[in-house]
């Protein structure tokens, strides 16, 4: 499934886009509408994830202008705003969808896989396949570690954490990276929610001593095993 995804600012937009390819879809970023239409008319997408607000041409003119190429084709709009009225716009636009800044990577991701269930378009394959961490399994489907015979049952952010570190095996994580990625946003507050969640993590895998998510000073976390 391909994707066309329009956003001006940088990290972003590439966090977006790795974060989608690693979940196995193919992954077309522009930095601004006028891009956005240029790489609409050149590829045949799946699905359109549009920043509203980008220069050059925003993504209600975007989605207006790729409205008159295809009717069908799914739209997300991305958004800083709420108001009421930009949401009534964006549907106005065409939009299957609408999601406010800040929001987690897996809060889109449901909402991709909702909207292309609806539309009874098939979906990416799914790469979250299990991984062995040492002694350990865990399966990042549905979210379960195993052990020796015994399965633990992780939360959703210690499933989204564990599969991060599992596909960057001791390589390092920055901190604003997992952030972004689990959590929507690298607030302070967040920032100490995560510590908590590693520390839970530390514990489900201490029965294997060979197993360390290791803290790098200033820069973020690696998974040893």
């Amino acid at each position: 499934m391909k994707i066309l995804l329009a956003e001006d600012d940088p990290n972003l937009g590439l966090l977006l886009q790795e974060y989608l390819i690693a979940k196995g879809y193919e992954v077309e970023l522009a930095r601004d509408g006028n891009e956005g239409m240029d790489l609409f008319l050149k590829y045949s997408f799946d699905f359109c994830i549009l920043d509203v607000m980008m220069p050059k041409k925003d993504g209600f003119a975007l989605a207006k202008e790729i409205r008159l190429n295809n009717e069908e084709v799914p739209l997300i709009f991305l958004t800083a705003k709420s108001m009421q009225e930009d949401t009534l716009r964006g549907f106005n636009a065409g939009a299957d969808d609408y999601i406010t800044k800040p929001f987690s990577m897996e809060e889109l991701l449901m909402r991709i896989k909702a909207i292309m269930k609806r539309a009874g378009k098939s979906e990416a394959k799914d790469l979250s396949q299990p991984f062995n961490i040492g002694t350990y399994e865990f399966n990042p489907e549905n979210h379960e570690l195993s052990w020796d015979g015994s399965k633990q049952k992780l939360t959703t952010k210690e499933s989204g954490l564990l599969n991060l570190f599992c596909q960057n095996k001791n390589k390092p994580i920055s901190r604003s990276y997992a952030l972004k990625l689990i959590w929507g946003d690298d607030s302070y507050f967040n920032a100490r929610s995560m510590d908590v969640y590693i520390t839970k993590l530390r514990k489900h895998l201490k029965n294997d001593t060979s197993i360390q998510i290791l803290n790098l000073h200033g820069e973020g976390f690696k998974l040893i095993c």
